[in-house]
């Protein structure tokens, strides 16, 4: 099961450096040329668009490079390998997100006091087909791990910001194509700025929460502890830890305290609580620690 475990992260790592690959093709092309139609057409929305997908590119750049750091062997220093440095580059995304939310609102502030004249109709052509390449490159990631990984999912909130700033983009240039309000340019780089604020806090809340060692959102530890007190012979559970070194690997540590009549099977009832780890929580890194009850009871009055 361990091996097995250990292979499928090693087989999702592939996929996910492929996928990243082949959206960083995508996302490159098309921001050299949204950058370039921001000037000509005047429009702050596709500027800030174009400023998102910089920082999509390079987003999915330092993904990509985490992937592969993240692959290399256990060291004597390294432990666990380098696999936090996926949590790492999700950390850099996140606040990454948030710069450019703020840089972005305050250009469109500016232009809110005084608007300025934008080529609707070319405005509308570039902003359509950088929503095309978006939605491209969100397919591409899509095939890797989004669900599970921090970091495959940043890159992904990355592009889908990037896709509906597309979308506000193409809206800001209708709005002006048929109305002359060259207000609406400002207004939805506004709409796009909170967007990405929001997607970049989302994830950096997330991270931090794997970086602060919580507890897996999907594991109750009152679930994990009374599951443990079930097994016959355990009388008592403490130092119990539940963390995430990486997305997809979260480890669990744990103290049993054991009748003295069940002493001689103590190694059945550790047998039993892996078994609970690895099938029911699916967690393969787990060290238990079975203690005699008068030992930890005088340890605990002691202490």
């Amino acid at each position: 099961m361990g091996h097995h475990h250990h292979h499928h992260h090693h087989h999702t790592g592939h996929e996910n450096k492929k996928n990243l690959s082949f959206a960083m093709i995508i996302i490159g092309s098309w921001m050299i040329i949204q950058f370039i139609g921001g000037i000509w057409t005047g429009s702050l929305a596709l500027l800030a668009d174009a400023f998102h997908m910089l920082n999509d590119f390079s987003n999915l750049l330092i993904s990509l490079i985490a992937i592969i750091l993240a692959a290399k062997a256990v060291t004597q220093k390294r432990t666990f390998g380098n696999k936090r440095y996926e949590v790492l580059a999700a950390l850099f995304n996140s606040v990454a997100l948030i710069v450019i939310a703020i840089f972005i609102f305050r250009e469109a502030i500016v232009r809110l006091m005084s608007p300025q004249e934008v080529l609707a109709g070319g405005m509308i052509v570039i902003a359509f087909i950088g929503l095309i390449a978006n939605i491209g490159a969100m397919f591409a990631l899509m095939r890797g791990d989004v669900k599970e990984n921090l970091n495959m999912r940043g890159a992904y909130l990355h592009v889908l910001s990037d896709a509906l700033g597309s979308v506000a983009a193409i809206l800001a240039g209708v709005i002006i194509y048929f109305t002359g309000w060259y207000i609406a340019d400002p207004i939805l780089s506004i709409v796009i700025a909170i967007m990405i604020a929001f997607t970049g806090f989302s994830l950096l809340k997330d991270t931090v929460h794997v970086l602060l060692e919580g507890t897996p959102k999907n594991i109750n530890l009152d679930d994990v502890e009374s599951a443990l007190l079930k097994i016959e012979g355990v009388v008592n559970v403490h130092e119990l830890h539940v963390w995430t070194i990486t997305s997809g690997l979260n480890s669990l540590t744990a103290h049993l305290v054991i009748g003295p009549a069940y002493l001689e099977n103590h190694h059945d009832i550790l047998l039993q609580a892996t078994d609970y780890i690895k099938t029911q929580l699916h967690i393969d890194h787990s060290t238990i620690q079975i203690e005699a009850e008068d030992l930890s009871e005088s340890e605990h009055q002691c202490g």
